[in-house]
């Protein structure tokens, strides 16, 4: 029996959760681990990358170096979440490779968008492919800028969403000196994967990469920045907006400088990913304490228990971790908020469920999330959907949703996930508002968080 293949999970079935309480140690966040990964290929000395997030993204991205000829010891990945890789001392030559290096990525941004800037600085052909809905994300603003600093690459055109994978470059290296104008509306990925590659580019001139409108998530950004800095590469900041609640800035790398092994980094807890948490226990009154991430992370999506504690939750702060409870004798009630969630994406979808769960009768307006459209799967629509089959109202807007509380959740209603794993782990949480609900497709947490639903198990209390 030991040999016979697991039976894919088509739904599960939460029973109502009357109390979180506990402490869960987090897995390496996804955004940190695909950059050290990439960064640690690209440096001069070998890299332990410790606390490595075993995942379908991080799979992809280990994938892709293999195939660039990086030489991993994988020997500890799956006991200790730990691997050493070789630095290859700066960009890949794969040009006397017989036809094209052809990368598959899944569904994995975190993969594609590093890797398609990182590629134009190697030599070789390359062409970078995914799933049918990472063909429908787009990339044309990255491709656009890239070809400003003269590579010849592209993207593909899949109306009506515009330029995106496959990717195609038949790469020759880049020259530094130049200077590129590119949107940050629809992802910061977009100016992480040019800020990554930048070093690699030859020649003595600085390069120069400007916001032209708006930069979203701006703090992913810094969170890319801050990681060069460890691999020994600088960058420069100035900022050309006066709205702070609109960064505009402008970035310059300056030439001659190369990655260098910091020896070992290790890989902070997924700050996205302590966001279910932090909400079951405001929820259900907790305490929960959130081991891996805290006041001293380098991570944006901490600021979601913010909100929690805006939404009436206690929140106490460590370096490292961050535990979250609240009283359930009616003195602290849950209050709808009015968010701009420009700075957490990916955590304010976690608000859903604690919207339709506020006890004082208000709205929850969760604002500036455009580039939910552009994620995983279209994550407004996804959200609003499946929030309305459980009896809620809501109002979608171009960049919003409004979320009126629901006094009377319908239980057991089947939610589709849409694989995507935030859709399956955020509507876990309606099993914490006193109903038991059924999450389809389970298994789709795989692609950041294998095992999400053993951690939530982990913490309810059976009294």
């Amino acid at each position: 029996m030991a040999e016979a293949k697991k039976q894919k999970l088509d739904q599960l079935r939460l029973e109502p959760i009357s109390r979180l309480t506990g402490t869960v140690t987090l897995p390496g966040s996804k955004s940190l681990s695909n950059r050290a990964l990439l960064l640690a290929a690209l440096s001069e000395g070998s890299t332990t990358v410790e606390n490595l997030l075993e995942s379908d993204d991080t799979a992809r991205m280990l994938d892709a170096l293999d195939k660039f000829g990086v030489k991993i010891d994988q020997a500890e990945r799956y006991t200790k979440n730990r691997i050493v890789i070789q630095g290859n001392a700066g960009p890949f030559d794969l040009s006397k490779q017989e036809g094209p290096c052809e990368l598959f990525l899944g569904n994995a941004g975190t993969a594609m968008r590093p890797l398609a800037a990182a590629v134009c600085a190697c030599k070789g052909d390359f062409v970078l492919d995914g799933t049918a809905r990472m063909r429908e994300r787009p990339i044309q603003d990255l491709t656009e800028a890239l070809q400003q600093l003269g590579s010849p690459v592209e993207c593909t055109q899949n109306p009506p969403h515009g330029g995106c994978p496959p990717v195609k470059v038949k790469a020759q290296g880049l020259q530094g000196g130049g200077k590129c104008l590119l949107s940050g509306k629809i992802s910061s990925q977009y100016l992480s994967a040019l800020l990554m590659t930048t070093p690699l580019a030859a020649g003595s001139k600085p390069t120069v990469i400007e916001i032209k409108d708006e930069l979203v998530s701006k703090p992913y950004v810094d969170l890319t920045v801050g990681l060069m800095k460890k691999f020994g590469v600088h960058v420069t900041e100035e900022e050309l907006s006066t709205d702070p609640q609109k960064p505009r800035p402008r970035y310059t790398v300056a030439s001659g400088q190369m990655y260098k092994s910091p020896g070992t980094y290790y890989v902070e807890g997924d700050a996205s990913g302590a966001s279910y948490f932090i909400a079951g226990a405001a929820l259900t009154g907790g305490p929960v304490t959130v081991l891996g991430c805290g006041s001293e992370s380098v991570q944006g999506d901490v600021k979601f228990a913010n909100v929690v504690e805006k939404m009436g939750a206690t929140i106490e702060w460590s370096p490292n971790s961050i535990t979250v409870s609240r009283k359930l004798d009616g003195s602290q009630p849950l209050k709808g908020v009015d968010v701009d969630c420009g700075e957490i994406p990916d955590a304010a979808m976690t608000l859903a469920v604690l919207a339709i769960a506020a006890t004082d009768g208000k709205p929850t307006a969760i604002r500036n999330v455009y580039n939910w459209r552009v994620k995983e799967t279209e994550r407004m629509k996804a959200i609003c959907t499946e929030l309305e089959k459980l009896g809620a109202q809501v109002e979608e807007g171009r960049d919003y949703c409004i979320i009126q509380p629901l006094a009377n959740i319908k239980p057991d209603v089947g939610i589709d996930t849409y694989d995507d794993h935030r859709m399956a782990m955020v509507f876990s949480l309606v099993s914490c508002c006193g109903v038991p609900v059924i999450i389809r497709d389970p298994e789709c947490t795989a692609k950041t968080f294998p095992t999400y639903f053993d951690e939530l198990k982990s913490l309810v209390k059976t009294a």
